[in-house]
């Protein structure tokens, strides 16, 4: 394949075909607008717009029951409309990609600059227990790569998955190489229409609702949850660099931030999450290496709650917020940083 200039929403939208999407719903949101435009162009996608989105997750959650890989985009505003079908589809078991092109917020927010704030509304969005996977990526290619890989947890998992961005990584512009050599899962399940089955929001077995059976609804989320580990243990993904001097401090960062942390290689050892839930296991055999762990986000340390539940021990935060990235603040921050504590 031959290299291409793509700007990163580009990439998401190319990468979906490759993985065999045909069905794409969504409403325009800044800053993820160019997904659904680059859609449109792609002449074996059934592309919708519709009134919102939560009339788009419904649609892609209908296109994907009828068969149909499917995949809608969004940003906060538009993600936080779509929690009570996310949990719908997670038990029905519908295999879906919802990629969130992260702003500022909460509400309106700042639409045209980025943030991380999104990241807990990931996992503890919608009611009750369930288990998503959710990939992060922090290039054009990666956020290629991740697209396909996220459809193919799809439906190993035969759940929604979410592609994490955001607007510096989504309007950047890369050279990379669009392969197309990837090994692309197939649907194992026969479409609706296809055999008896009840599909149901309800506490269910064999697709037959049982609401007052307690035993049974351990069982099923206790199979929900397994099998959502099983299918994220393959995709372990994650980057560790370690610093060449003597160092005691890790710093942790993801997405557009993890692109600023590279210039603190030869200072701290890195660490950057690209699965980020459920999070990697490795964090745990690479954290107690280092006496100091600093954890930049942009939010007012989201992450850093779910590394510190992780390790079982506190960490240093630095919050970088109102969705402007400054090397020479950051690195302010950075000497100051016992004194930036999250709220």
């Amino acid at each position: 394949m031959p290299k291409q200039l793509l700007q990163g929403n580009q990439a998401i939208a190319m990468a979906a075909e490759v993985a065999g999407l045909k069905f794409f719903a969504g409403y325009p949101i800044t800053p993820a607008s160019e997904i659904i435009h680059e859609m449109v162009n792609k002449k074996h996608i059934k592309v919708l717009q519709m009134e919102d989105e939560i009339a788009s997750l419904n649609a892609v959650i209908g296109a994907s029951l009828a068969g149909l890989k499917a995949m809608t985009a969004t940003s906060g505003p538009g993600f936080s409309l779509m929690q009570e079908s996310i949990g719908l589809a997670h038990m029905m078991e519908v295999p879906l990609v919802i990629v969130n092109v992260q702003r500022v917020g909460p509400s309106t927010g700042m639409p045209t600059l980025p943030a991380q704030g999104d990241v807990i509304q990931c996992i503890h969005g919608s009611h009750g227990d369930y288990f998503p996977i959710v990939f992060y990526p922090n290039s054009v290619f990666e956020l290629y790569k991740f697209t396909v890989n996220a459809f193919n947890a799809a439906e190993e998992s035969m759940s929604p998955v979410i592609l994490l961005s955001d607007g510096y990584i989504s309007h950047l512009y890369e050279t990379i190489i669009p392969h197309r050599d990837f090994d692309i899962k197939k649907r194992d399940r026969q479409p609706l229409g296809a055999g008896n089955r009840h599909f149901t929001g309800l506490s269910h077995e064999d697709s037959l609702p049982k609401t007052s059976d307690i035993d049974n609804y351990r069982r099923l989320i206790t199979r929900l949850h397994e099998k959502q580990q099983l299918t994220a243990q393959r995709y372990n993904d994650y980057e560790y660099i370690e610093c060449s001097k003597d160092t005691d401090t890790l710093l942790i960062s993801y997405g557009a931030l993890s692109r600023i942390a590279y210039h603190f290689k030869d200072t701290f050892s890195l660490y950057r999450p690209i699965r980020m839930f459920p999070v990697v296991e490795e964090i745990k055999i690479i954290a107690p290496r280092y006496k100091r762990i600093i954890i930049m986000e942009m939010n007012t340390g989201q992450y850093a709650h779910e590394i510190e539940r992780i390790l079982h021990r506190e960490v240093e935060f630095i919050p970088i917020l109102g969705g402007r990235i400054d090397l020479v603040e950051i690195n302010q921050k950075l000497l100051g940083v016992n004194h930036d504590r999250r709220p």
